[in-house]
């Protein structure tokens, strides 16, 4: 054969995957391997210990779980022989649904356990010896603790939002965790960001790991950002402003407590909106009938707390919304993260008072960009005798978001036709 025959791979071919796996790439409808992807997953394969730097919807799901799907394959392990630790019970669900999506050609199983629901059924998971388990640290430690989690057999180990974990305070379970497991492992960190703490923890976990680092301050190109000077009593008819715009599909509202959360998203809801909130006071029900319906459109938003929403990965969410600024300057590129994913085109405002002009410098200084400041006419701050805006009908408020698909494209159609035409 000669060179000028040999035709390059290309997609998730050129990782040389079993054809299993690759039928699993395809049901997920996955094409061609993102960024994150093609750094990671060679080093992966080659059972190396990774250290992969990168924001939330990235692609980092895929980037272990073929590797770890691969080892499984070759190794025919009787489970639990990798572990996946997650700081949400959202993400280790989310986690769990790409793994047996790429994995539904195979005979490997995976399970997920988390707090806050009954253990009976997670027992019984376990108890079908499966081999990924993906998990919370508070309730993997509690089913090890009790002899019904057995971790001597894990081959693999993989810490994903490592710093969210330790925002949350999981660090002394993920020790505890660690020293029940076998020496000899491949470990797969992955991380936004690297505080001091899980700096320290990866150089005592990793051996000398493949490192890549695509996490990066500044937000994502594909995310509009601006901010939105606003009296803090004008924040709630901003809001309903902003989410009559034709490009607003669904929307992700954060704010910065539980009470607020839950009151504006009754106040949305009372206003005709299909609206939805998800703060830590809800109990796992309750969080999972809020969840599946925003990802299923049943509503069109979604009031959070920064901590509720950490881990979610939900795909079409154009805007993200601040109506409160962030604890952080750092927690501002993970709140708008959750829009423009997987390269798509997003938007995000934050509305800042008078009293959040330390937060904008600090978070310009972060970014290293100013961003940019946008007036909606009659919102002004500074503006005398400034009208109060006339408040949306029921109607108006409620069909908002809905007509906004309908209306976009027939937009695109029309762009299309004239483009077609001579």
């Amino acid at each position: 054969m000669t060179v000028s025959s040999i035709t390059p791979m290309t997609g998730f071919d050129r990782f040389e995957l079993p054809e299993p796996l690759l039928r699993g790439i395809r049901a997920a409808g996955f094409q061609n391997p993102r960024p994150i992807q093609i750094e990671t997953i060679p080093a992966g394969l080659e059972e190396r210990d990774v250290l992969g730097l990168a924001q939330t919807g990235t692609g980092k799901t895929a980037a272990f779980a073929l590797p770890l799907l691969h080892r499984l394959l070759k190794a025919h392990c009787k489970g639990p022989c990798a572990l996946v630790l997650a700081p949400t019970r959202e993400l280790a669900t989310q986690i769990a649904k790409e793994t047996q999506t790429l994995a539904q050609f195979t005979r490997i199983k995976t399970v997920t356990i988390y707090g806050g629901v009954s253990i009976r059924h997670q027992v019984s998971d376990l108890r079908q010896r499966p081999e990924i388990v993906v998990g919370c640290p508070g309730r993997v430690l509690d089913l090890f603790q009790q002899g019904i989690l057995h971790l001597d057999r894990i081959e693999a180990l993989v810490l994903d939002e490592a710093d969210h974990m330790f925002d949350m305070g999981f660090l002394p379970d993920i020790r505890r965790i660690l020293a029940a497991l076998p020496s000899q492992r491949q470990n797969l960190l992955f991380s936004a960001t690297m505080p001091n703490e899980i700096r320290g923890l990866a150089n005592n976990l990793l051996k000398k790991p493949h490192v890549v680092e695509l996490a990066n301050s500044a937000p994502a190109a594909t995310i509009d950002h601006a901010l939105y000077m606003v009296d803090e009593r004008r924040k709630l008819a901003l809001l309903k402003r902003v989410l009559a715009d034709d490009n607003c599909d669904s929307a992700i509202v954060f704010t910065r407590t539980k009470h607020r959360t839950r009151r504006l998203a009754d106040q949305l809801h009372k206003a005709g909106y299909r609206a939805t909130g998800l703060q830590g006071n809800l109990s796992q029900a309750q969080r999972d009938r809020a969840m599946q319906g925003f990802r299923t459109r049943r509503y069109d938003i979604l009031v959070a707390t920064d901590i509720a929403a950490r881990g979610i990965d939900v795909s079409g969410v154009s805007y993200v919304i601040n109506f409160d600024v962030p604890d952080t300057p750092l927690a501002y590129t993970h709140r708008i993260g959750r829009t423009g994913r997987a390269e798509l085109d997003g938007v995000a405002f934050t509305f800042v008072t008078e009293e959040d002009r330390s937060w904008v410098n600090a978070t310009e200084r972060m970014i290293g960009a100013s961003i940019p400041r946008r007036q909606v006419k009659g919102f002004d701050p500074k503006a005398e005798d400034t009208p109060v805006a006339h408040p949306m009908s029921r109607n108006t408020a409620s069909g908002s978001l809905r007509r906004s698909t309908s209306q976009r494209r027939h937009k695109k159609s029309a762009h299309r036709a004239r483009k077609a035409s001579p």
